[in-house]
């Protein structure tokens, strides 16, 4: 496409003109755009034209050429292209050295770093998208070779490529809709507030900066081993249909999204899927320091309790929960299939 423009849309500016939108790539694997392709009712250019948003160009799904695409990028920072959302997915590459070479951007002879500093200094509003935009993420792993950040924070640290005092030219901060990958609703929502004006620092995002109608929940939230949790009956391997928290490495009760409330692809999440949630919202879950689907423990009490409980309340109840464990709860939990189906309810006569 050479750049979809989406009139009549829903939000308050689509009635006098289409917000532009520029979507760049960096340090990152394309998750979160191939995630976005996955958009339904609406799908992502229906949610697009809803939103009164055109989008100026993507690097997977745009036409223009290489020549076409840097004289856009040099209409932008010029200011003789409007553009109002700036989306960056992927972490910015600064490496080596902080000459940020490892990412040029071809046939300019500049760093992409450059390039993303310069055109969110023009933008309404910049958007990280996914974990890796927002904090530096999985391209910041281990040793960090390439010197990857996010646009406004280096790992749990405020600063980024941007600095911690940075606001674009509608007043906010860099806008992170973290998640590796993002769940598109996430995107879309948040364009879509942000097209209709309807997002707001102070109201809208939480202490990271992440948008608050989805990190206001807990992954625990909908979770489908709730009943398990609330016994206590716990998995020990792979494949078992008990809560993964107390051996399994699980941190749905600290990580903040709403992923089993808002299922992907129309019902799935990691926990459905069979996968402990790993809070792939946060910043530095990629370098959890001890396995993922491992739980550490302290004196055999898992030290990633639920983040809003008090230990000593917690060790308690698991205490109360344990002996009051169904046999049915029990015996399936450390099994891949039920194998003790639910009794009782009202007989017939």
């Amino acid at each position: 496409m050479t750049g979809h423009v989406a009139h009549g849309g829903a939000g308050k500016a689509a009635g006098n003109r289409p917000r532009t939108l520029l979507w760049l790539q960096s340090g990152g694997c394309g998750g979160c755009s191939m995630s976005l392709l996955n958009a339904e009712h609406p799908t992502l250019f229906e949610a697009l034209r809803m939103a009164g948003i055109e989008l100026l160009w993507h690097p997977s799904l745009s036409e223009r050429s290489g020549g076409d695409f840097i004289a856009l990028l040099e209409d932008i920072v010029a200011g003789r292209q409007r553009l109002d959302i700036l989306c960056l997915e992927g972490s910015v590459m600064c490496g080596p050295n902080g000459t940020g070479r490892f990412h040029m951007l071809a046939g300019t002879g500049r760093p992409m770093r450059d390039w993303i500093a310069d055109l969110a200094q023009v933008a309404g509003t910049v958007v990280a998208v996914g974990s890796c935009a927002a904090f530096g993420g999985m391209t910041a792993a281990g040793c960090n070779p390439g010197e990857a950040c996010g646009l406004q924070y280096d790992g749990n640290r405020r600063g980024g490529l941007l600095g911690e005092d940075f606001r674009a030219r509608d007043g906010l901060p860099v806008v992170n809709i973290a998640g590796c990958p993002t769940h598109p609703d996430w995107v879309l929502q948040t364009l879509a507030l942000l097209a209709a004006d309807e997002l707001a620092e102070q109201r809208d995002l939480d202490e990271l900066a992440r948008p608050r109608f989805y990190t206001d929940h807990l992954v625990h939230h909908g979770c489908p081993r709730n009943e398990y949790y609330e016994f206590k009956a716990s998995a020990e391997r792979p494949g078992e249909l008990g809560c993964m928290m107390e051996h399994m490495g699980c941190l749905g009760t600290q990580a903040r999204a709403d992923c089993n409330i808002r299922p992907w692809n129309g019902g799935g999440s990691c926990l459905k899927g069979g996968h402990a949630c790993i809070n792939c919202t946060a910043p530095g879950f990629e370098t959890p320091a001890h396995p993922f689907q491992q739980t550490p423990k302290i004196a055999g009490i898992p030290v990633g309790l639920p983040s809003d409980m008090p230990k000593a309340w917690f060790v308690a109840l698991a205490s109360l929960a344990k002996a009051a464990t169904p046999e049915r709860l029990r015996r399936n939990a450390t099994s891949e299939q039920v194998r003790v189906p639910p009794t009782g309810g009202r007989k017939t006569p």
